[in-house]
């Protein structure tokens, strides 16, 4: 089979949602938020990150899963490894360095770090997909991971209980069990606007209004992109399910309820009832997680597959993936019938159940505690502080890799 027309796409999927939760309901009752609103987010919790957790720790510990269950010559396939975030920990040197090192990958591998928020991830699988279609070599891999977290310096506000943490691993090759992708199935649509950006390293902040009305545009306008490009393709009748970039689910609900509004004037009992066929099967990981950025939209397949299980036949998928700014892209692929066998090994659901949940005021110190690390700094050891229960409970002795503090300017991680 020829470069250029072989199938490419997922062959493995992992989400590391941290080890650590608070509810939706328990930020709302603390910070004073009127619980009419809570409804309209549709979310449940929101992954926590620890202070000897980051974007690299993330990274990995959702990749390592992958990598371990590699044949030798598999992991050394891997040619291409793309980090995608926007929670970035030095100006010049990439995550993807650092991922590099602690996943023992081929030297013979290019390593390079992607951003423009949210879309990021979407943007490293595209451009993973490309290589390796152009790739002389059929049993090349990629490995392209989406690695966020929210900065914490946000409390008081409506933003809070979203805006969460984790990491999505996502092999690319020639056996697509996962996702067989549908090369030249896409449509864009992209415009710069200042809904919501990261000016400083500690700052997070943007207007929720402006973002809900660019997110809906985009859909809009990337959907009829796609429309436009793929012969006979119907947003209705094409995709047997879809995933969308979910920075929470009550925002994802009222775009598909918009765009069925305007594009085929819809009663609204036939929106309810499209939206729960097709798109709820997406949101249980991400109503557990919360924003994780660019790695939201591989959480929405990954639940969106858990959900569906084992149905004896391949379905098409529609995703939808938006980054503030903005890009946004619609596209497709096919799931295969073995792909819930094969990430049932990952056993997703039960790792974000086990997570520990924490009290308002210990993830107030913790919160408080994670401002040291964000970027930058020299020559500081990590202090536990009100996270050494969670260390001591949840990564002593599991395997996961930790971050342990500066030793200069270089930063220092442990297997835990």
């Amino acid at each position: 089979m020829s470069a250029t027309n072989r199938a490419i796409g997922i062959e493995y999927l992992n989400i590391y949602g941290g080890r650590a939760y608070v509810t939706v309901d328990d930020i709302f009752d603390a910070r004073g938020l009127d619980k009419s609103r809570a409804a309209n987010l549709m979310m449940r919790s929101k992954a926590v990150g620890m202070p000897y957790e980051d974007s690299v720790t993330n990274a990995v510990n959702a990749a390592k899963p992958i990598i371990d269950q590699l044949s030798d010559s598999d992991r050394d396939a891997i040619e291409l490894l793309i980090t995608a975030s926007e929670s970035g920990l030095d100006f010049g040197k990439s995550l993807a360095t650092w991922v590099h090192k602690y996943l023992g990958l081929s030297p013979r591998c290019r390593v390079f770090e992607v951003k423009q928020a949210c879309y990021g991830g979407t943007a490293a699988l595209q451009m993973a997909a490309g290589h390796l279609k152009s790739s002389p070599n059929p049993n090349a891999k990629a490995l392209v991971i989406a690695t966020d977290m929210a900065r914490p310096s946000v409390k008081l506000s409506y933003a809070e209980p979203s805006q969460g943490v984790a990491a999505a691993a996502v092999l690319v090759g020639s056996d697509p069990v996962v996702l067989d992708l549908d090369h030249g199935a896409t449509g864009i649509h992209s415009f710069e606007v200042l809904d919501t950006c990261r000016p400083d390293p500690d700052v997070e902040t943007g207007d929720p209004d402006l973002s809900l009305m660019s997110y809906m545009d985009c859909l809009n306008g990337a959907v009829a992109d796609y429309m436009a490009t793929v012969e006979g393709a119907d947003f209705k009748a094409s995709f047997d399910y879809l995933a969308f970039h979910t920075p929470f689910a009550g925002m994802v609900k009222g775009a598909h309820r918009n765009l069925l509004r305007r594009t085929y004037k819809d009663k609204p009992a036939d929106i309810d009832a499209d939206f729960d066929a097709r798109v709820t099967p997406s949101l249980g990981y991400c109503q557990a997680v919360g924003n994780a950025y660019s790695a939201t939209i591989f959480v929405a397949l990954a639940s969106l597959i858990d959900t569906v299980g084992e149905v004896g036949r391949a379905y098409r998928v529609g995703l939808f993936s938006y980054g503030s700014g903005c890009c946004s892209e619609f596209y497709s692929g096919v799931v295969s019938a073995e792909a819930a066998k094969r990430q049932a090994g990952f056993d997703i659901g039960a790792h974000l159940a086990a997570r520990a949940q924490l009290p308002m005021a210990q993830y107030d110190q913790i919160i408080d505690l994670n401002k040291a690390w964000i970027m930058g700094g020299t020559g500081t050891s990590m202090e536990f502080g009100a996270a050494r229960d969670i260390y001591d409970t949840s990564f002593a002795g599991s395997g996961l890799l930790t971050f342990m503090g500066l030793k200069g300017y270089e930063r220092q991680y442990e297997w835990a």
